[in-house]
């Protein structure tokens, strides 16, 4: 098989990341946005050995459950790769995801439920970065296509709020009347960089990021705003540092409120422009519910909630146990945490530690046990998982229950084999252990499509101390 080949074949079935795949000989075709069942002419971009990436070409045979994507730059801007398929299918893809990463990675063979849906399959995100470019075509904005930095433009996004069509459009009318520079990646000059937005319970936070210290007539945005909007505040971010951070440290307050108070959950909390945020409101409160009805707390269980964050989650299982102690090494996720604590009444009953997991959990999870308290550990780590330090220290201290919320299957299959000793660190890396030893054992595994149209979904499980 030759690069700039164009064949025909037939899908089998799907991969990790919703492309169709096709067995050809020797050869494992991975073709995006092609569907089981369907005969499809593609052409190849790639051959690696025995592993081959192509481009659809043409549908010769249409598969039953396709059906016609929502946007109009699918296929395009890279964000999403399931809009092609029907929403149950989503689902059962996910599924079967999540229980194909825990056994080839991890060794362990479980019958994961169906992923739980999302109840809002589009519309459903709260925050939206726009990158923001100088071309010589024009001004662009829109969203970097798959694996590059070239912009699709964008007037609106199918699963993004209807608040975000309003918003580009006045971007774009202030870009274009008050002549704003934008940016050029290549020569690294102009002024506009990104445009960042985010919802909270109908307040709108809207930053620009600028490559400088100021933007000229922000009036012009702010009355063109006012059109569609009441509730919003405008912020400039500085960040003249040409790279793939969004974001600088400096936030500049123009208009509106700096935070508001919100409530979710019966937790009250601060939000601004630089707060953390879960993407997907109804899918966050059904995970929450879902780590909660688990943790199974009463009044002698201390929750030590790790990869905290901003104290959400440490605030939802300090009003049920006895404690709930957040360990995050970001300072400003921390004093976010405080304010919660504080705003909830939650004093004696929450506590945030600024640190290391690694350095502080065993230390945490030994005074508690040496108080008689049941200790559940919930770990919640970003999508590169948890530091293998961390797991470590989690098989030292042994907690009686282990939470784990994952936005990676790969990671979280990882992570699960190390703590269940199908999986064994060596010197080489990580092998198949052949006499699985554990202190713990799985108790539950359950997808959450968090992220409807795109292949992200996020899972809890449940593990439990052998006794």
């Amino acid at each position: 098989m030759k690069k700039n080949e164009v064949l025909a074949g037939l899908v089998s079935r799907l991969g990790s990341n919703g492309e169709g795949i096709i067995k050809n000989e020797n050869y494992t075709i991975f073709i995006p946005y092609a569907l089981p069942g369907e005969k499809v002419r593609f052409q190849v971009l790639k051959v690696n050995k025995n592993i081959v990436y192509g481009k659809m070409l043409e549908i010769l045979t249409p598969a039953e459950d396709r059906i016609r994507p929502a946007c109009p730059v699918f296929e395009k801007c890279g964000g999403c790769q399931l809009q092609h398929m029907n929403y149950r299918n989503q689902l059962k893809l996910k599924t079967a995801v999540v229980k194909d990463c825990l056994s080839k990675i991890a060794f362990i063979n479980y019958e994961v439920p169906l992923t739980v849906k999302s109840d809002i399959e589009y519309g459903y995100r709260n925050k939206l970065q726009l990158p923001v470019r100088s071309t010589p075509k024009g001004n662009i904005i829109g969203f970097f296509a798959e694996n590059s930095h070239r912009i699709v433009s964008i007037g609106k996004c199918a699963v993004q709020a209807d608040w975000a069509e309003k918003v580009i459009s006045a971007i774009k009318n202030y870009i274009e009347t008050v002549k704003v520079p934008c940016f050029n990646e290549e020569k690294n000059e102009g002024l506009l960089k990104h445009v960042v937005l985010r919802e909270v319970k109908e307040y709108l936070f809207i930053t620009l990021v600028i490559n400088g210290e100021t933007a000229p007539h922000t009036e012009f945005l702010i009355n063109e705003l006012m059109q569609n909007f009441k509730n919003f505040s405008l912020f400039l971010n500085v960040n003249t540092v040409n790279s793939n951070v969004i974001m600088g440290d400096r936030f500049i307050h123009v208009f509106g409120e700096e935070k508001i108070v919100a409530e979710d959950m019966g937790i009250s909390y601060e939000m601004g422009p630089e707060s953390f945020m879960q993407i997907n409101d109804n899918v966050k409160r059904k995970i929450y519910i879902e780590a909660q009805k688990i943790a199974e707390t009463d009044k002698n269980t201390v929750v030590i909630d790790a990869y905290s964050g901003a104290g959400m989650l440490t605030a939802l299982f300090a009003k049920e146990a006895k404690k709930a102690i957040g360990i995050e090494i970001v300072k400003e996720a921390v004093e976010c945490a405080d304010k919660v604590k504080e705003m909830n009444g939650l004093d004696g009953k929450m506590e945030n530690i600024c640190a290391a997991c690694e350095d502080v959990l065993p230390d945490i999870i030994a005074k508690e046990k040496a108080e008689n308290a049941k200790c559940v550990l919930v770990l919640d780590p970003p999508r590169q998982g948890v530091d293998v330090k961390v797991l470590e220290a989690v098989l030292k201290s042994k907690p009686e229950k282990i939470i784990y919320i994952s936005c990676s299957p790969q990671t979280l299959s990882r992570d699960l084999g190390i703590l269940l000793g199908t999986l064994i660190i060596t010197e080489n890396g990580l092998t198949k252990s052949e006499n699985p030893v554990s202190s713990y054992k799985l108790n539950s595994v359950q997808p959450f499509d968090m992220f409807p149209q795109t292949k992200h979904v996020e899972t809890v499980v449940l593990m439990s101390r052998n006794i």
